[in-house]
């Protein structure tokens, strides 16, 4: 997995093949649209999970309204991996909208998580993965701390979305926008610091982890794939057109906004 900047005013129409978008937004409000007929509006809780598969062309962006009015928008974009068997798959697109997240709180209520996708203690989330995935965003509370359960065979990784706190059992420090990577084991602990900043109250943070595919990869650009002819053969099935055509556009250009 690794993490995707877009700009404010999003992205043209651009090509995908290989892996999966998944864009979660925290607050603020993000269209997308897609050449296999997915797309639509999300906003605060929501997650858009494109899984590209053999290719497909889409196109991402704020509203118009958000970018004039200087609205906030607050949310991260994944890329997650395909195995070498799922990379030409048909294209699918998942709208997991907030009220559908499985809500758990800590034993002392310290702490909210929203599993999004995999599953937490026998507690699944809606979003359907290709291998084995787990994705929290967790709320924690100032001087509390959670230790979850966490399968053995998988990596994890935690961002920090908003706050301060610490992570793992020597309580190493991590704030806004840092990443900690987890060690083996069969647990995750984190823990938000008694004082947070004024405007943020609670530690917010991504909670990320999975069963490595361990296959060979290569990438560029907007495609991720086993060898390095297979990404050549991407450029050249999007530069004859093969990856879709641009649909009908409701609201925005083929340039973005």
């Amino acid at each position: 997995m690794a993490p995707q900047l877009v700009s404010l005013k999003g992205t043209p129409w651009h090509p995908h093949r290989g892996f999966e978008t998944v864009t979660y937004i925290i607050d603020g409000v993000f269209d997308h649209q897609d050449s296999n007929g997915g797309g639509g509006t999300i906003t605060n809780g929501d997650t858009q999970w494109m899984t590209a598969g053999a290719g497909l062309l889409h196109i991402e962006a704020p509203p118009e309204s958000l970018v004039m009015s200087g609205g906030l928008f607050h949310g991260l974009q994944l890329w997650v991996n395909l195995p070498a068997k799922d990379k030409m798959m048909a294209p699918r697109y998942q709208d997991i909208r907030g009220g559908s997240v499985q809500l758990l709180t800590s034993p002392d209520g310290g702490a909210l998580l929203r599993v999004i996708a995999g599953e937490l203690d026998g507690h699944a989330g809606p979003g359907i993965t290709h291998t084995p995935i787990t994705m929290i965003h967790a709320t924690v509370a100032p001087g509390a701390e959670v230790t979850l359960p966490w399968r053995e065979d998988f990596n994890g990784l935690a961002y920090v979305l908003a706050g301060k706190g610490s992570v793992g059992a020597e309580r190493r420090p991590i704030r806004l926008g840092q990443t900690a990577v987890f060690g083996a084991g069969g647990s995750l602990t984190v823990r938000a610091d008694e004082k947070q900043d004024s405007h943020t109250p609670d530690l917010e943070v991504v909670l990320l982890g999975g069963q490595p595919i361990r296959e060979p990869m290569v990438h560029y650009g907007p495609f991720v794939m086993n060898t390095k002819d297979e990404l050549m053969q991407a450029f050249e099935d999007f530069q004859k057109g093969r990856l879709g055509t641009i649909p009908a556009v409701h609201g925005m250009t083929e340039g973005g906004l």
